[in-house]
C-alpha cells in the first residue's frame, strides 16, 4: 500500500536586524530611511508615517533589494515631520 504524507512548512518569520535611524532634512530635500531584515520574506512589510500606511507614489518611493527595505520621502515639508515606522510580521522599528 502507498501512503501519502503531507508536511506543512511554515515560513520562518523575518526579524529586523538593522533598525531605522533618525533623519533630519531641510524642507524640499529627500529623506531616506532604511531597514534590514534577517532574511528575504514574502510577508507583507509596511511603512508608516505616524499611523498612516505609506504607498509608493510620486511623493514616497518604497524599495526592496533583497533583505534591505528603503523608504524615500521626496521633497519633505513641515507636514512630513513625525514618526516613521516599518513593520513586518510581529516586528517593528521606528525613527
Amino acid at each position: 500500500d502507498l501512503k501519502l504524507c503531507c508536511l506543512f512548512h511554515e515560513e520562518a518569520a523575518a526579524t529586523i536586524v538593522e533598525g531605522l535611524k533618525d533623519v533630519a532634512a531641510y524642507e524640499g530635500e529627500d529623506a531616506v530611511f532604511e531597514c534590514r531584515l534577517s532574511r528575504e520574506t514574502a510577508q507583507d512589510a509596511q511603512w508608516f508615517l505616524g499611523d498612516v500606511p505609506l504607498q509608493s507614489n510620486e511623493m514616497n518611493e518604497i524599495r526592496v533589494q533583497g533583505t534591505r527595505h528603503s523608504l524615500i520621502l521626496r521633497k519633505v515639508t513641515l507636514e512630513d515631520c513625525g514618526s516613521i515606522s516599518f513593520k513586518v510580521g510581529q516586528h517593528s522599528a521606528a525613527a
